[in-house]
C-alpha cells in the first residue's frame, strides 16, 4: 500500500515562484507514488488575519487555483479545507494538554517567526496570541488526524515535525499505542531568493513573482531586479553570481545558462537585454501554468466540487482517527456495543 503524505499551505495570497520551486513542484512529483493529502490551512492563516476573514476566504480559492494550475491532480491528491474538519480542532484541544508553554517558546521555528513579527510590526509584534504560539500543536493534529507517515518539509520546518513526534510519543505513553510518529521527507530544493536579493521571497517583502502574474507585472518586477552594482556601463564585465537576473535565468532557462554567464563576465551582455530575455523566458515558463489556471477560473463550479469532494474524503479519514482516540481516552460515551 502507498504511504500517506500530509502537507499544507496557508491561504495568505497567491502562490509565487518561491512556493513553486520550494514545495509545490515537489508535491506534484510525489502525488503519483503516495497517498497525498494537501491541506489548505485556513485556521492557521487566521492567526495572522483574524480581523480579516474575507481575505482568508478569498485566498482559499486563489491557492486552490494555483495548486491545480501547478499540476496537483485532484484524482491523485486530496485537497481539503482545514476548518471544515472539526476533528482537527478536537485533537488540538487534547494535544494542548501534553505540551508546555515553555516548550512552545523553545521551538526554533516559532522563535524565528516571533522575531520576524517583531521586526515587521515593532511593539505590536509583542502581542503574540495563544493561537499563534500554539500552532505547532494544531499542526500535530493536522498530521495525525490523517495518519500522516511522511511530511514533506524543508530543514527550517524540522522542529515542527519533532514537536509532533513528541506529542505522539506522549499520547501513546499515556493511552497506549494509538498514533503514528511521522517522519520528515526532506526537500532538496533550497529557499528561493527574492528579486531584491533577499534570502526569502515573500508577499510582505514585495520581491516575488507570482504564478498568475501578467507579462506587464513580470516585466515591471524583472526590470527592477538587483544586478551586480559594479557594472556601471553596458559593456562593463560583471559577476553573474551576485546578479538576481542570472539567478532567475538559472531557474527558468537553464539551456542558455552557460552563454549568459560567459557573456556577462566578458561584458558583452547588457543588463537591459539580459532582463528582457529573462522576461520572455519567464513568461514561456509560466504559460502552461497560467493556461491551466485560466481553465479552472472559467469553471468555478468544478473548483467548488474539487474542494468539497476532497474535504469529504479528508473528513472520513479524520473521523476514523477520532473514533480510536476517543476510545483510548475513554471518552467515547454512549458508544453502541
Amino acid at each position: 500500500m502507498k504511504q500517506t503524505i500530509l502537507t499544507g499551505i496557508r491561504p495568505t495570497g497567491k502562490l509565487h515562484l518561491g512556493h513553486y520551486f520550494g514545495a509545490t513542484r515537489n508535491w506534484v512529483s510525489l502525488q503519483d507514488d503516495y497517498h497525498t493529502f494537501i491541506e489548505i490551512a485556513d485556521v492557521q492563516a487566521l492567526t495572522d488575519n483574524f480581523h480579516h476573514p474575507e481575505k482568508v476566504r478569498e485566498n482559499v480559492r486563489e491557492i486552490t487555483l494555483d495548486l491545480l494550475a501547478a499540476g496537483i491532480d485532484p484524482n491523485k491528491a486530496t485537497i481539503f479545507i482545514q476548518s471544515m474538519i472539526p476533528e482537527i480542532a478536537e485533537l488540538t484541544v487534547f494535544y494542548s494538554n501534553l505540551v508546555t508553554i515553555a516548550r512552545l517558546h523553545r521551538n526554533p521555528t516559532v522563535k524565528t517567526e516571533v522575531k520576524q513579527k517583531k521586526e515587521l510590526f515593532g511593539n505590536q509584534g509583542e502581542s503574540i496570541t495563544y493561537g499563534f504560539l500554539g500552532y505547532p500543536v494544531s499542526q500535530a493534529a493536522d498530521i495525525t488526524a490523517f495518519r500522516g507517515e511522511l511530511i514533506p518539509v524543508g530543514e527550517d520546518q524540522l522542529p515542527l515535525i519533532e514537536q509532533c513526534r513528541e506529542i505522539v510519543r506522549k499520547f501513546n505513553s499515556i493511552y497506549g499505542e494509538t498514533l503514528l510518529e511521522p517522519e520528515p521527507l526532506l526537500s532538496e530544493t533550497a529557499r528561493i531568493k527574492g528579486l531584491d536579493g533577499n534570502e526569502k521571497m515573500g508577499k510582505s517583502l514585495g520581491n516575488a513573482i507570482y504564478l498568475a502574474d501578467s507579462e506587464e507585472e513580470v516585466s515591471k518586477k524583472v526590470m527592477a531586479a538587483v544586478t551586480d552594482p559594479n557594472k556601471i556601463k553596458k559593456d562593463d564585465p560583471a559577476n553573474p553570481e551576485i546578479c538576481m537576473v542570472y539567478y532567475y535565468h538559472n531557474l527558468v532557462s537553464k539551456e542558455n545558462l552557460n552563454t549568459i554567464c560567459e557573456e556577462c563576465k566578458k561584458g558583452s551582455r547588457g543588463c537591459v537585454a539580459c532582463k528582457k530575455e529573462l522576461i520572455r523566458n519567464m513568461m514561456e515558463f509560466l504559460k502552461p501554468i497560467q493556461e491551466k489556471r485560466h481553465y479552472y477560473e472559467e469553471r468555478p463550479e468544478l473548483v467548488d466540487k474539487i474542494l468539497k469532494d476532497g474535504t469529504e474524503v479528508a473528513r472520513r479519514e479524520a473521523r476514523k482517527t477520532m473514533e480510536t482516540v476517543r476510545e483510548k481516552m475513554q471518552i467515547d460515551y454512549f458508544k453502541e456495543k
